[in-house]
């Protein structure tokens, strides 16, 4: 008899497995896939570990949670400083002065700045009142130029809609720096896992007994009866066979190639901003870990429209969706050895620190000495 059977290996189920294991409580973990590590799992091919699922840089502003996972692994000191690529013209992002100087010939600040509020001051005036959608929000926030360029496209792209069908919530605010300063993230902590992200969790459930090709789903009288709980980390529309309705997703493709040149874009990270282009962004990996194999390998990344044969990656959190999960968060109420947690048992999008702080949190509940 297991205390906890732990449906998924992804970062949250192997953090809890982890502590688990450590308080001596006994745990099986498992997993559908022939791999642990969810969407975070690398592998090693032609001496490149590969984000098989897409970039993962971690990232933090929490000195524990950074603390907390160099227990598994050592970090490099990569940082995300990714490119734009309009039709064959590249920028550089975030939005910063790289970005302003070649999109409009400038050289300071104050320049950009001027541009910028002369654009969204027109953008403002031309509305009735608010901004009703995403294309208005945008336009108000960064002006017609920017927005044009490096969000209408990708965001079409990434949403399978046009930008005056979304709502204008998905973007709160555009972060735009007046610096030279090409960091995409404002963290801290960063970096990459020295020989990639499946060893942490190798180390994360090392004490486990882990099933893989498994389907929960499929088998859940049998392996209900076989613990004393349930951490079910899926989507959580599933585990009640959807009986209230299904909760939407945007998915993705990945289709990865192996190139016998040395580097094929000189950085991790290229989004592809124009709506012409139906890949989202290419990711070159050996760049992550500073890599001077004489082979690449890259990876191109489409977003899709999702069912329920492809993998979910991206809640779409609208109040639709929203209303429908509460719906199922009061359901899940009435299962007593029942928890729901991660990205896909709680249906919201999350970071990498915020599936080990959402974790350790439960931790924190549930094992209490």
């Amino acid at each position: 008899m297991f205390d906890y059977c732990i449906v998924g290996s992804g970062l949250f189920g192997s953090i809890f497995a982890y502590e688990a294991s450590k308080r001596d409580k006994k745990c099986l973990v498992i997993e559908k896939r022939n791999h642990i590590g969810g969407n975070c799992y690398t592998k090693s091919q032609e001496g490149i570990n590969i984000h098989n699922f897409g970039a993962h840089i971690f990232r933090t502003d929490s000195q524990s949670i950074w603390d907390y996972m160099q227990q598994f692994c050592t970090f490099n000191h990569f940082i995300n400083s990714p490119l734009a690529n309009y039709k064959g013209e590249i920028y550089n992002l975030p939005f910063n002065m790289n970005t302003f100087s070649k999109l409009w010939g400038i050289s300071t600040p104050k320049e950009a700045q001027e541009i910028i509020e002369s654009q969204k001051n027109s953008a403002l005036e031309s509305l009735k009142g608010e901004p009703q959608n995403l294309e208005e929000q945008a336009i108000s926030l960064v002006g017609v130029d920017v927005y044009e360029k490096f969000i209408k496209g990708y965001t079409q792209k990434q949403w399978g809609r046009d930008c005056k069908d979304l709502p204008k919530s998905i973007i709160r605010r555009i972060p735009v720096r007046f610096t030279y300063d090409n960091n995409y993230f404002n963290d801290p902590y960063q970096g990459i896992p020295k020989g990639g992200y499946t060893p942490i969790f190798e180390k994360l459930l090392k004490n486990c007994e882990v099933w893989l090709n498994t389907d929960f789903l499929k088998h859940r009288e049998e392996l209900q009866a076989k613990a004393k709980k349930i951490l079910f980390t899926g989507a959580i529309d599933s585990y009640f066979d959807y009986q209230l309705g299904t909760l939407e997703y945007r998915s993705l493709h990945f289709e990865h190639e192996t190139l016998g040149i040395p580097n094929y874009q000189g950085v991790a990270v290229v989004n592809y901003t124009d709506e012409e282009t139906p890949y989202t962004r290419i990711i070159e990996h050996k760049h992550f870990e500073f890599g001077t194999q004489e082979k690449t390998i890259i990876s191109k990344e489409y977003p899709q429209t999702w069912d329920k044969d492809k993998e979910p990656y991206y809640p779409i959190n609208d109040e639709k969706n929203q209303a429908l999960y509460e719906k199922y968060k009061n359901l899940a109420k009435n299962e007593k050895s029942l928890i729901f947690g991660g990205r896909l048992g709680e249906y919201r999008y999350y970071d990498m620190q915020d599936v080990i702080k959402s974790a350790l949190e439960l931790v924190k509940k549930e094992l209490a000495q």
